[in-house]
C-alpha cells in the first residue's frame, strides 16, 4: 500500500516549503519523515531506509555564494556515496525549486554519479527580480519522468530569484527535458512572463535518464487542492490540484519496489 512508501523529506537552515511537502505527500497516502540533513550525515537517519526522497525549496543556507549551493556541496562530498547508491537501487529523488538548484549544482542532474556538468546552472532571472506567480506548463511527449506520467499540462506557481537554467557547450543536447515553460494556449517559446526567468528553451524541469530523479523550478505542493488555484470562485474548484497527480505517480512507483 502507497502508507508503506516511507518518503524523507530533507531539510536544512533556510529551507521554507518542508511541511506543505510533507503535507501533499501524506495526502497521497505516504508515510513521511522530515529529516535534517545533520541527521543523515551523523547516521541518526538512513536514506536506505526511505524509498523516496525529497529536497524541498526554500532559501538553504540562506543561498549564500549562490543558490542551493551550500547544500550541494554538503550532499555531494558527506552523502554522495550514499546518494548514488540511492539511486541506484531503483529510488526516487524530486528537487523542488531550492531543490532542483541543488540537485544540479551538487552534480545529481543530469544524469547522477558523475562530475558536475560544466555550462550547466541556475542563475539569476532574466527579470532581476524575484518571480512569483503562476505558470502555465507542458510535458514534452518523450519525456522518460516518472513524476509526470500521464500528465499533459499543468498550472503551478513559481517563486524564486535564480531559476533561470543556463547551458553551455553542447550541453542541451544532453538534457531530459520533463517540463517547459507555455502560454495560456500551450505554446513554447512565448518569452517573458511566460517563461518567468529567461532558461534556455523554455525549461523549467529536468530529469536523469531514469526519470527517478526529477528537478523542477515551479511548485506542486502549492497546488494539491482544487481551492488553491487562483480563479477557483470563477471556474469552480476540482477535488485536486494539477500538482497533486507529482506525488501520486511518485507514490505509485515507489510502492512496487
Amino acid at each position: 500500500m502507497a502508507s508503506k512508501v516511507r518518503t524523507l523529506i530533507l531539510r536544512a537552515s533556510g529551507t521554507n516549503c518542508d511541511a506543505e511537502t510533507v503535507f501533499a505527500f501524506r495526502q497521497a497516502g505516504a508515510e513521511v519523515s522530515l529529516v535534517h540533513v545533520n541527521q543523515l550525515i551523523r547516521g541518526e537517519e538512513r536514506l536506505a531506509d526511505y524509498r523516496i526522497m525529497v529536497i524541498p525549496g526554500g532559501f538553504t543556507y540562506g543561498d549564500d555564494i549562490a543558490a542551493g549551493k551550500v547544500l550541494a556541496n554538503e550532499l555531494r562530498q558527506k552523502l554522495g556515496e550514499d546518494i548514488v547508491r540511492f539511486i541506484e537501487d531503483g529510488k526516487l529523488i524530486l528537487g523542488i525549486c531550492n531543490g532542483f538548484q541543488v540537485l544540479v549544482k551538487a552534480g545529481f542532474l543530469p544524469e547522477p554519479g558523475k562530475e558536475v556538468l560544466p555550462g550547466l546552472t541556475l542563475a539569476t532571472n532574466d527579470s532581476g527580480k524575484f518571480e512569483c506567480r503562476w505558470v502555465h506548463l507542458v510535458v514534452p511527449e518523450r519525456s522518460p519522468c516518472i513524476f509526470t506520467r500521464g500528465i499533459e499540462r499543468l498550472y503551478l506557481p513559481v517563486a524564486h530569484g535564480e531559476g533561470k537554467l543556463v547551458v553551455l557547450n553542447g550541453v542541451l543536447s544532453e538534457l531530459n527535458m520533463a517540463l517547459l515553460y507555455t502560454d495560456e494556449s500551450g505554446g513554447t517559446g512565448a518569452g517573458y512572463p511566460s517563461n518567468p526567468n529567461g532558461s534556455v528553451a523554455d525549461i523549467a524541469g529536468i530529469c536523469d535518464a531514469s526519470g527517478r530523479v526529477f528537478g523542477l523550478m515551479p511548485h506542486p505542493e502549492r497546488h494539491i487542492r482544487g481551492t488553491q488555484h487562483p480563479q477557483w470562485t470563477r471556474l469552480g474548484a476540482r477535488k485536486y490540484g494539477d500538482g497533486f497527480k507529482i506525488f501520486q505517480n511518485a507514490l505509485d512507483w515507489a510502492e512496487r519496489l
